[in-house]
């Protein structure tokens, strides 16, 4: 199920925090572990704050080059504000690279599925949720699912 550009934007307006802190990220990180023992999922998960890597934790099945595509990801959140499926979709849609639109290296920034923006109401953004191992639309639903779980409990 292949998302359009404004409903992964309205994600972003939807999946926002009023307060963001270690305990949250502890909260949805293992939110994320959990659902991956249930469905056996080989992922890798990341939550950061600030630059701060907040919760980190490997399924069996993943990778160093796991740790390496969120970090990737991660850096195109930060330097986008919008979630990594959102930037790839967007390139997609326009035909172009991330190099030839931002003049960013695609070996430092990865466009593809999988990190979310931690968005803080009337702040901004101030971290990322992040997960690597499927593939990148499941990726991205999975923190979606995760953040949408936590802020509606």
């Amino acid at each position: 199920m292949e998302k359009n550009l404004q409903e992964l934007l309205n994600e972003e307006k939807e999946l926002q925090f009023t307060s963001f802190n270690e305990d949250t990220a502890w909260e949805i990180g293992s939110s994320l572990v959990e659902i991956a023992k249930k469905e056996n999922l080989p992922i890798t998960i990341d939550v950061t704050f600030a630059g701060h890597q907040l919760f980190h934790a490997s399924r069996p099945g993943t990778s160093v080059d796991n740790d390496e595509w969120i970090k990737r990801k991660n850096r195109q959140v930060y330097r986008c504000g919008h979630s990594s499926f959102y930037m790839g979709q967007l390139l997609k849609s326009e035909g172009r690279s991330i190099e030839e639109k931002l003049l960013i290296p695609e070996s430092d920034f990865g466009a593809h599925g999988g990190s979310f923006p931690v968005i803080i109401k009337r702040s901004g953004v101030v971290g990322t949720i992040a997960v690597s191992g499927l593939k990148q639309e499941e990726d991205h639903q999975l923190v979606v699912r995760a953040i949408r779980s936590y802020l509606n409990r």
